[in-house]
């Protein structure tokens, strides 16, 4: 009874071996790169500071370097002092994320040359939330200016049609939301137009749905503010807040599964640091 010998299996070719370890490596590598070069807690150089601050190219760069900047101001280190007239200069920056970035470490040093009337004059910005950065930080210099300012971190924000459109796609009643995150998608003139979130946190409402047709100005949602947003504008109140605020702050210090413990307890300390300075 004769026997047969077991054919040989084919062998990758030396080039396909190469082609496939290639391959494996870059699906690791690519991933970590893309973080490595956007997580800001990678330390920089003073070069690389210097050289971010002025990528116009790639704003979060500069985000970045100006992180970088704030970590340092808060542990006291002077030596970053020489990059200060770049933080002023950043406070009108075109991207809001830098300027927004920009309010907060420019509150991290209230001796810092030109801070102050920078941040006095972001009050006035299109953002929401670069005017609120600013107004807290300028509660560090012991300016209440930007109290308006921080009122508005307490309030749901408005979503409105930027144009008439149909829509074609919405978000769901309460999605956690990032600013900048689409609450809803518009086709208007052959095109999609996104609607996307001025600020970050929880969509509580929806006033149109799929297939309405909108005018321009019409409201779409209403945003409920992230927790971290109304945790520090009630800090922020609890030093310059005034009799009036206590209305908008009392919506935070009941007994809600929706309100943390930390943030319920800060507004009713807030309204109480209110009353007892009112009652003086």
């Amino acid at each position: 009874m004769s026997t047969q010998e077991p054919k040989s299996r084919p062998r990758m070719s030396t080039r396909n071996r190469l082609l496939f370890f290639a391959t494996g490596w870059l699906i690791v590598l690519m991933p970590f790169l893309f973080w490595w070069n956007t997580w800001f807690g990678r330390q920089l150089s003073d070069k690389q500071i210097v050289e971010y601050l002025q990528d116009e190219k790639h704003p979060r760069h500069i985000q970045h370097a100006l992180v970088q900047l704030g970590e340092h101001m808060s542990r006291g280190d002077v030596s970053v002092k020489q990059w200060y007239p770049d933080a002023v200069r950043l406070a009108n920056y075109p991207v809001e994320e830098v300027r927004n970035t920009d309010a907060w470490v420019m509150g991290q040093d209230t001796s810092g040359a030109g801070f102050h009337d920078a941040l006095l004059k972001m009050l006035t910005d299109s953002s929401l939330t670069v005017r609120g950065n600013a107004a807290l930080s300028l509660v560090r210099f012991g300016d209440a200016s930007g109290r308006p300012q921080i009122m508005e971190l307490l309030r749901p924000a408005d979503v409105s049609a930027p144009q008439p459109g149909k829509v074609i796609d919405t978000s769901s009643v309460g999605t956690p939301i990032h600013q900048g995150g689409i609450v809803a998608k518009l086709q208007t003139s052959g095109q999609t137009v996104e609607v996307r979130s001025p600020i970050s946190g929880r969509l509580r409402e929806l006033s149109a749905s799929t297939g309405q047709t909108l005018k321009a100005g019409d409201k779409i949602a209403v945003i409920d503010p992230a927790t971290e947003q109304v945790w520090e504008a009630l800090r922020a109140l609890y030093l310059v807040g005034q009799p009036e605020d206590i209305e908008a702050i009392r919506p935070y210090d009941r007994d809600l599964p929706d309100i943390p413990d930390r943030v319920r307890q800060q507004a009713q300390a807030t309204e109480e640091a209110i009353r007892q300075r009112a009652a003086k």
